[in-house]
């Protein structure tokens, strides 16, 4: 599936940038070789043609959008740099932009092959006065805007891949050295044993005194209490130990695809970056996405599951459902109770416990001390039990750097497929596709890119709430939205690439359908409970 996927986004991105750039041409967007009307002042009345000088350059509002056929607010007062040029008698032009330039003119200088720099050409016509003057500006031609910045993402994600899997190294050396330890003095066995219960239904096939439970298990907490740098190796270790159990290497087993599942849903106690963003933006109550947050994740944690353990059936043959059904009656009854239990805790009114107070004190609080007192629980324990704590930790710490380099090509290929599609325009046509589906359900237009692009892209994701949050507000009904999307949903092929890059798996079975039906359940219950709370 991901070969299928990784082909989609690459086809899709660089077919999406050629239609841009040639429609582009076509229609002479960015005005190659024609006079733009501008006014000019210099800072002093007599201009000397021999030396490089700034001067300024205005363009009302009303000519600036006439001219490229944009929708500026205000009128352009650019700073420039004017040298004569003897040959042509013209001034060569250099424009520096900023933040305060007209968003065109951004992009034109992105694609001149330096992000701050527009050159071009200015004819002086008419003196006004003593430093004004009325003049013609033709700035440099420009073309394959899309297709240079299909290339410049590929180099920039191909290195942001290698930066990722080099940061991770000296995590997993770190963790999977705790583990070891943990895992020769007896501790992972013990906590297998005590949720024997859930894991006996969720990874049937794994003994559940194997090593993968544990370190599942301790994935899957340090997850909801948002220790991703702890959550990480946990995963790829437990990775590794599922596929110490498969009989067909190479494909994704039904452990693995469930246990992917959980993890794409990513499900967290408090969404830590989206708080962070919140605040930052001025709101008034950062916290108060936690409870809609949770119930998003929860929603499509047991969307995941379900898909998981649904889809997984249609790979053995002639399955006997009402046996399965029967023999998993109590715990399935159990599981929807519970479910029941907390959804309808959610939108009873009792969400307000989840927003501040007792309840956000005692999980940031446990979030604080987590990572310390598992080091310290598990070096003590492997102390009890006389193990060779140095020789043991170095022991794993190897197995981490291993692991660690052993993903960048997986990395590679999946952030250059994403980071293409997204610099390729092809999310803005995927967003006009969906345009009608999501006014129909009511999520409002400005929330839709953010909702495709959180399964591609956390930094991208990111940027895009961000940039809703500071057009909307953080406590706007958008705002809240977003931010719960964030809190509700993960990277899902990232997750995949790298998980899956770990252990060599290049059939995934079903794990990318059921990772994807979490995500698009996740995005809708976070919907429907802002609608409800906020609406």
């Amino acid at each position: 599936m991901l070969n299928y996927i990784w082909l989609a986004l690459l086809f899709i991105g660089i077919a999406t940038a050629v239609t841009t750039d040639i429609s582009d041409t076509a229609a002479n967007k960015f005005q190659n070789g024609e006079k733009l009307y501008v006014l000019t002042k210099f800072d002093h009345s007599k201009i000397d043609s021999e030396k490089v000088f700034n001067a300024g350059i205005y363009v009302s509002t009303k000519v600036f959008n006439d001219f490229y056929r944009t929708k500026e607010k205000e009128n352009i007062l650019q700073t420039a740099k004017f040298s004569y040029n003897k040959e042509e008698k013209k001034f060569a032009v250099f424009i520096e932009v900023d933040e305060k330039s007209p968003a065109i003119w951004k992009e034109m200088a992105s694609a001149s092959g330096n992000e701050k720099d527009l050159t071009g050409k200015i004819i002086l016509r008419e003196r006004i006065d003593s430093v004004y003057y009325t003049a013609s500006l033709i700035l440099e031609a420009v073309s394959f805007v899309k297709m240079k910045d299909v290339t410049n993402a590929a180099i920039d994600y191909a290195a942001n891949a290698v930066k990722i899997a080099l940061g991770l190294i000296g995590i997993m050396a770190l963790w999977l050295g705790i583990m070891k330890i943990a895992e020769q003095a007896g501790l992972i066995s013990i906590i297998a044993k005590s949720v024997k219960p859930l894991t006996k239904f969720l990874f049937p096939d794994v003994p559940h005194d194997h090593p993968a439970i544990g370190s599942i298990i301790m994935n899957i907490s340090a997850n909801m209490l948002g220790l991703g740098n702890a959550a990480t190796p946990f995963g790829l270790k437990a990775m590794a130990e599922l596929d110490s159990l498969n009989p067909e290497k190479g494909t994704a087993t039904n452990a693995m695809c469930t246990f992917l599942a959980i993890n794409t849903a990513g499900l967290t106690l408090i969404p830590a970056t989206a708080i962070a963003i919140r605040a930052s933006a001025g709101s008034s109550d950062p916290t108060i996405i936690i409870g809609t947050s949770f119930f998003g994740a929860l929603c499509a944690t047991l969307t995941g599951i379900a898909a998981a353990k649904t889809l997984e059936k249609f790979s053995i043959p002639n399955f006997n459902f009402a046996a399965w059904f029967k023999s998993n009656l109590k715990f399935l009854s159990a599981f929807l109770i519970t479910a029941a239990a907390i959804v309808f805790l959610f939108t009873s009114g009792a969400l307000s416990l989840f927003e501040g107070g007792m309840i956000k004190s005692i999980i940031q609080i446990v979030s604080t001390l987590a990572i310390p007192l598992i080091i310290l629980t598990f070096v003590t324990y492997g102390v009890f039990k006389k193990v060779k704590l140095y020789e043991v930790f170095v022991e794993g710490a190897k197995e981490g750097f291993n692991v660690a380099v052993k993903i960048i090509p997986y990395l590679v290929a999946m952030l250059v497929a994403i980071g293409i599609f997204r610099a390729g325009g092809a999310m803005d046509f995927l967003v006009l596709i969906l345009s009608p589906v999501t006014n129909w359900i009511g999520m409002p237009a400005e929330a839709l890119p953010m909702a495709l692009m959180r399964p591609l892209s956390g930094s991208g994701s990111l940027g895009i709430m961000s940039e809703i949050i500071s057009v909307h507000g953080a406590d706007s009904f958008i705002g809240i939205l977003v931010s719960t999307i964030m809190g509700s949903t993960e990277t899902t092929f990232y997750v995949l690439a790298l998980y899956f890059g770990t252990v060599g798996i290049k059939r995934t079975r079903h794990a990318v359908t059921a990772g994807v039906l979490a995500d698009i359940a996740g995005i809708l219950a976070a919907l429907f409970i802002v609608k409800l709370l906020f609406g």
